[in-house]
Parts: structure tokens; C-alpha cells; sequence
């Protein structure tokens, strides 16, 4: 098979920050920094700060957190004059906040949002946007209300391959589609979310209910904290930690709104340390008929214990074409078509062979097979450069939007419905059932 390989080209800050063009080294005033607070200063939110910081014209000014060990090393990052506090609201109230990322546990992602943005702040939300699917609507009417910026934090919709891919796509590259497969496995104590625990997490260094919120009182317990992905209570399992990202994905790239039935299966099989959430999920969704899309089949999977294979796929299979991406590039695989269509006689009465196999002939003459008339199976494959990360295009884009007012691709709307698709998914798995949804009026059927 023949593979041809293109480099997919980027500016050294492309996407959000070219279109303003900060690639061409316009000036950035002290007066135009866009001044940031962390509200979850966890390993994503952090890793947030860092990407966003990559970006010219963005500082960090604040950190909120109900652990003070997390407090302390936000000072240690980000300097002693840094604004720290326990309570989020006392960030919302500061006047020289502009943005506020929003990296908490998934229960807290609605409340902090919608607070943020009534307090005139635009917000970064990291995926799910909501824990809940009655949360969706709330978010979306404060967003409207408020004309705040929200975006959403899944990188993929910023992604220069995601957009390739899309490109291709739109052009026909796969002819019509018909079927959409994508997984994530991992094989590590890490990648199941078992993550390490500090010696000094206590009633007194932890806010204890300041983080349970609005959900059920608990005594505490550093594990439901530090670990908190693997609870009900304050996560929301594979489905709005892993499959959200595949759902963002797909729904760019085919400018869908989502699935009409979802059912999902699978079970806690491996890490079985307490926690209430499955640790392999599979799902089967169906897609409606649109104007940008055909029907299609969608199947989605999650192992946290796989031993091998590729850790990552996502294919987009059509009648002409299939585009298989990975983490760096997509490719483009296309095989070539059989001109007849053959035939099967061989059980027919001799006689009948005879007579159909002339019929054939006629509409389908036999030639000569040349050198010239072989069409191999061939591949494109585009790729980004070594060094690209879709999460700094991603932060480039929210504070592009912050000073053009500009609306995001990955708003409040675009949010709800990757996260409603995925949070369906637990409810099928949960209560055993298939799952109807409306995804234009999004609400559950």
C-alpha cells in the first residue's frame, strides 16, 4: 500500500492567537493582559495555567482550592503574590479578574460556572460541562444572559488535525458515511485514576464541606478528594471523562448535534478498589439523518486494563474512504472499488450457468487485465508538527475570544451536547436501559 505523507502547517501561534495577529509580533500592552484565576488547582487545572501562559498577554493572578497543599504550590509556581483562597467567591469578587478557568471535580462545574459568568468573569470550563444533564439548560440560559465567553475544555475541537479532518470530509473524502468507531485503552494505576494521595491531606488542611457541596454529607475521606474521578458523587466515570472528548470530536468534525439512542454496556473488571464506576465501558449510538451528515452507527469504548494494542483510534468509515486519527495526524485510506459486481451460479443447473453467465457478458465484457488497469489501495496521511499541542490552540483561542468577542466553537450549546451524550451514557448503563434523546431541543426522550 502506497503512503503519501503532508506536514499540516501552523504558525507558532496558530488558530485563536494568528487571527489576531500575535504571530506577526503585534505589541501587547501591559493594559491588554488578560488576568486569569484557577478555581481547582488540581494536575489538569495546573496543566491549564500552563498552556494558557504560553500565550502572550495572559497572567495568572489567583488560585482557589479546598486543599492547602494545592494553595502553597500555586505560590510556589506562580510567586508569593499570588491570591490564594479555599473560597471561590472571594476570586469571583476581585475586579481585576477577566477569566476564570474552572478545573474542579465534574459535581462543582456547573455552580462555579454560572457563578463565574453572573459575576462578569468569562469562564474556561473544563469537560463535562455539567455532572448532570438538568444542568445543561441552566448553563446554557446564563451564558445567553450574561453575554459572557464560555468555552468548553476539549482540545479537539482546536486541533489542526481535527479541522483537517474535517476538511476532508466535508470534500468527500470518504464518500458516505455509514459508520464511526472510536476507543481509548490504558494500562497503567495512573491512567485508571488511582493517583497519589498526600501524607498531610486532613480535616485540617482540606475543606471538607466546602467540597461536598450540594451532594450527600460524608465523613471525610482524602481518597474521595485526591481520587475523586472514580465516584458517582463528584465524578462522572469513563462517560464524561473519556467519551465527552470522542463526542466533541465527532460532533465537529461532522457539525453534528448528537445521537437519538444511546444504550451502553460493560462492567468494573480489573481495578475493583472501591470505586462505583465501571472501569470498561462500551457504547452504541445512533446517529440521525441531517443535513451535514447521513445516518450512521456510532461505537465507542473505554479498557483500563489493556494489554496491548494501539491505546488510541478513531475512524470515520465510509463506501469510499475511511479516516483513521490518531493523536498527531489523520489519515486517509482508500481502496479501490470493483467495477463488477460478480456473480454466484455455481449451484445453478448447467443450462442456467450458461444462460446467466452470457447475460453477464453483455453488460459486463471481459478484458484483458494490464500492468496499467491495477488501481492499488492507497494512503495520505497529514500530519501536525512534532511539538503541536491542541490544548495551547485551545487556551489561544479563549483568550482570542475574550478581546474580540468573537463567539467559540466549544460553547455552552456545543458543550451541553457532547456532555449530555455522555452522561446518557451512564444513565443507560447505570439503570440497564436504552436511552432516548432529542439532540436538536436536547432533552431526554
Amino acid at each position: 500500500m502506497a503512503t503519501r505523507r503532508h506536514f499540516i502547517q501552523t504558525t507558532a501561534a496558530s488558530l485563536g492567537a494568528a487571527a489576531l495577529g500575535w504571530s506577526q509580533g503585534k505589541p501587547i500592552s501591559p493594559n491588554d493582559t488578560i488576568q486569569i484565576a484557577l478555581l481547582g488547582c488540581g494536575g489538569m487545572g495546573m496543566g491549564d495555567v500552563r498552556s494558557a501562559l504560553l500565550n502572550k498577554g495572559v497572567k495568572i493572578v489567583a488560585g482557589a482550592d479546598v486543599y492547602d497543599g494545592r494553595l502553597t504550590r500555586m505560590k510556589e509556581l506562580h510567586g508569593k503574590d499570588l491570591f490564594t483562597t479555599r473560597d471561590y467567591r472571594e476570586v469571583l469578587a476581585r475586579p481585576d479578574i477577566d477569566a476564570v478557568i474552572v478545573a474542579t471535580p465534574d459535581h462543582l462545574h456547573a455552580r462555579f460556572t454560572m457563578d463565574a459568568m453572573n459575576a462578569g468573569k468569562d469562564v474556561y470550563c473544563e469537560k463535562p460541562m455539567v455532572q448532570q444533564i438538568e444542568e445543561g439548560h441552566p448553563v446554557i440560559e446564563a451564558q445567553r444572559k450574561t453575554k459572557r465567553i464560555l468555552q468548553v475544555g476539549s482540545q479537539r475541537v482546536s486541533s489542526v488535525v481535527y479541522q483537517k479532518t474535517k476538511d476532508l470530509y466535508q470534500a468527500g473524502a470518504v464518500g458516505k458515511l455509514n459508520y464511526v468507531e472510536a476507543w481509548i485503552d490504558r494500562n497503567s494505576a495512573i491512567g485508571a485514576w488511582q493517583y497519589s494521595i498526600p501524607s498531610d491531606a486532613s480535616p485540617q488542611t482540606v475543606d471538607w464541606d466546602r467540597y461536598l457541596a450540594h451532594t450527600a454529607k460524608i465523613p471525610f475521606d482524602p481518597i474521595r478528594l485526591f481520587r475523586w474521578r472514580n465516584y458517582q458523587q463528584f465524578g462522572t466515570g469513563v462517560g464524561g471523562d473519556l467519551f465527552v472528548h470522542l463526542f466533541s470530536g465527532i460532533h465537529f468534525i461532522l457539525d453534528s448535534n448528537g445521537p437519538e439512542r444511546v444504550f451502553a454496556t460493560g462492567g468494573l473488571r480489573y481495578w475493583d478498589d472501591g470505586r462505583d464506576v465501571p472501569d470498561v465501558m462500551l457504547g452504541v449510538f445512533d446517529y440521525p439523518r441531517t443535513a451535514s451528515h447521513p445516518a450512521f452507527n456510532l461505537a465507542l469504548r473505554v479498557n483500563f486494563a489493556a494489554g496491548g494494542g494501539p491505546s488510541q483510534m478513531f475512524r470515520f468509515v465510509g463506501d469510499e474512504g475511511v479516516l483513521t486519527l490518531e493523536r498527531n495526524g489523520v489519515t486517509l485510506a482508500k481502496a479501490p472499488k470493483r467495477a463488477e459486481p460478480g456473480y454466484t451460479i455455481g449451484t445453478f443447473a448447467k443450462a442456467e450457468q450458461q444462460k446467466h453467465l452470457a447475460e453477464y457478458r453483455r453488460k459486463y465484457p471481459e478484458t484483458k487485465l494490464t500492468a496499467d488497469a491495477i488501481q492499488p489501495e492507497a494512503e495520505e496521511r497529514y500530519e501536525a508538527p512534532r511539538d503541536y499541542s491542541d490544548h495551547v490552540d485551545h487556551h489561544a483561542n479563549f483568550a482570542a475570544a475574550i478581546r474580540t468577542r468573537e463567539p467559540v466553537v466549544e460553547d455552552a450549546v456545543f458543550g451541553f451536547r457532547a456532555a449530555a451524550a455522555a452522561l446518557a451514557c451512564n444513565m443507560s448503563y447505570f439503570e440497564r436501559k436504552v436511552v432516548g434523546w432529542d439532540p436538536v431541543g436536547m432533552r431526554l426522550v
